[in-house]
């Protein structure tokens, strides 16, 4: 009987445990003392996977006293923690060695889906290349039907361009990234439907330089945020005020785009700045929008001189932008400089490395560049890249002003992070296409650990990507015979709402409906001209029977009269026309010579 008792007592206490629930909270930092969001936490017993937040911490129900839990980020080692429910727990996760396996850093702007590294190398020889980015070419759909790619909202490759042009000097191939130039046209907007963050518009017609061929066009659009709903904004100007700033197109010209900027500000938003040069320090204090004139007085007090000690710049605006992170606010650090860093961490790695400890800390970057001769694209766009932000380039005071005023919200509001799109073509249709633009580097496609990274979208972006497609026998007589019911392709868009952990996924089925060009919408038409230019100036293999004039008739054939850029657009190619015509091959060889 006694023994029957015991037994009845263990089970009840048993029973007793495993109903009991407890809670287990904590945070997560990085070794500098950073907040980390979006950390992944694996639940070791049950599998279940749950993220920390926008302030770093996290809160798992259990029903055990201890547990034990693992936490991952990418860019970082996995820590394994053993919980204890009744104390707070403070995890410290450390940055991968670079040249460990998962460390990872090398980015790809495009990935085609089982397309081997081995095979990409073969589109330049060895290690020698003469552009540091190489041209996608063409896929046999039928083999890899699937390629996605990053996208975001940059646009300074287009005025970085028009800076060249204007000067009548020729553009380096490396400077032209097609992508940010079709991003550089809102053309065509579409609010999406109801509560949808993201549209999806697809159009496929006849391929003007190759009229075997076709264009396949796909149109993402972004929600426009309500102006009078936006969040509080805590903003920190970081500027470059060192020597090599002392030019009329530098600090004089980022002086006067801060001060529009500043009188988009309210009440509710907050602006810190933050210079570096010959001293880097808090130039201001988080000062209200409304004090617009204390602002204007701190900005007008900028003058350049030193050296560029951009880490340390980089390290005191994100120490002040979370001293006074706004919870569901919209916090960023806008960057202004030429990129030549010459004090602390210089390259490209030792960059990528420093903003990726900040990239879950739900600060954001927008990088403006400005200057010429030392001006650093490719810092400044790994810098925006790896900051979860956006990149412009400022070449005069109008470019300012679209920026900064006329498109404030597409530069300083994301509505969506991590945003990746996949397109599955049908291989009935397709034979072979290629994706225009979102070139990769040659050290990211050598990289056999290289990703692809999503970017951010801003709000009321119209953003559009461009595909070749050599049709298939099937494709040709679909059209002969006016057959538009089959599917053409399916597209994945995957993507993270703006200050939220959760991933969603909107799926797009595009059906076969073919538009001869001179019948397709004027936008895609003058989209068209946009890629062959930005075809001739990278001398891509497939601009070989590109004409000037053509691409100046198409423009200007579709382009509408009340609109400056589009006409800026066409005189742009004009002056380019008559820069390149210059350019003659000698007989025989395959570099150019210039007159």
């Amino acid at each position: 009987m006694k023994a029957a008792c015991h037994i009845l007592l263990l089970l009840l206490t048993s029973l007793s445990t495993r109903s009991q629930q407890f809670y287990i909270r904590g945070e997560v930092k990085d070794e500098t003392g950073n907040l980390l969001q979006n950390v992944t936490i694996l639940h070791s017993r049950s599998g279940y996977i749950y993220r920390t937040g926008s302030y770093g911490t996290f809160g798992i129900v259990t029903n055990q006293l201890v547990d034990t839990l693992v936490f991952s980020l990418h860019g970082y080692s996995p820590e394994r923690v053993v919980a204890n429910a009744e104390n707070f727990i403070n995890v410290k996760l450390k940055l991968q060695p670079i040249n460990t396996a998962q460390g990872r850093r090398d980015k790809l702007a495009s990935l085609t889906r089982d397309l081997t590294r081995d095979e990409q190398k073969q589109w330049f020889a060895g290690d020698e290349t003469y552009a540091s980015i190489i041209e996608n070419r063409l896929i046999t759909a039928k083999k890899f039907p699937s390629t996605g790619m990053s996208l975001n909202v940059d646009r300074a490759s287009y005025s970085n361009i028009r800076r060249f042009i204007t000067l009548k000097s020729f553009v380096p191939p490396d400077a032209v990234r097609i992508e940010e130039m079709l991003n550089y046209f809102n053309l065509n907007y579409e609010e999406p439907p109801g509560n949808d963050i993201f549209s999806i518009r697809t159009k496929l017609t006849g391929c003007p330089w190759n009229e075997d061929n076709q264009l396949y066009y796909v149109n993402l659009f972004s929600k426009k945020i309500n102006i009078d709903t936006l969040p509080p904004s805590n903003l920190v100007f970081l500027i470059d005020v060192s020597g090599s700033m002392d030019m009329t197109n530098r600090l004089p010209l980022l002086k006067s785009a801060f001060r529009l900027l500043v009188n988009n500000l309210r009440d509710k938003d907050s602006v810190a700045i933050v210079v570096y040069g010959g001293v880097t320090g808090i130039m201001l204090n988080s000062t209200s929008g409304g004090e617009k004139e204390k602002i204007l007085k701190a900005i007008d007090e900028l003058a350049p001189g030193g050296s560029t000690p951009g880490e340390s710049g980089i390290r005191v605006a994100y120490s002040v932008a979370k001293n006074h992170f706004i919870k569901g606010g919209n916090n960023r650090v806008i960057l202004a400089t030429d990129g030549d860093f010459n004090v602390g961490l210089k390259t490209e790695t030792e960059l990528d490395e420093l903003i990726s400890q900040h990239r879950e800390s739900g600060i954001y970057l927008t990088c403006l560049g400005v200057g010429m001769g030392n001006y650093k694209d490719s810092k400044i766009q790994t810098l925006a890249r790896k900051g979860n932000g956006n990149f412009a380039y400022l070449d005069n005071f109008r470019e300012a002003e679209k920026v900064l005023l006329k498109e404030f919200t597409q530069t300083l509001y994301a509505v969506a992070d991590d945003v990746y799109m996949n397109v599955e073509f049908n291989p009935e249709y397709v034979k072979e296409y290629r994706l225009i633009g979102f070139d990769n580097k040659v050290g990211a496609i050598k990289d056999s650990m290289s990703v692809v990274e999503g970017g951010e979208i801003g709000s009321g972006h119209s953003m559009i990507g461009v595909f070749e497609i050599v049709p298939t026998d099937i494709n040709k007589g679909a059209i002969k015979d006016n057959f538009t019911t089959g599917k053409f392709a399916d597209i994945d868009l995957q993507y993270r709402p703006s200050r939220d952990t959760m991933h969603c996924h909107k799926v797009y089925s595009s059906k076969f409906e073919y538009t001869p060009f001179q019948e397709t919408d004027k936008s895609y038409q003058f989209y068209t001209s946009v890629v062959m230019f930005g075809s001739l100036l990278r001398s891509s293999q497939y601009a070989k029977d590109i004409e000037w004039h053509e691409i100046i008739d198409i423009a200007t054939q579709s382009s509408s009269t009340d609109d400056l850029l589009q006409k800026e657009f066409i005189n742009l190619v004009q002056q380019a026309k008559t820069l390149y015509s210059k350019v003659k091959k000698k007989k025989g060889s395959s570099f150019a010579q210039w007159d």
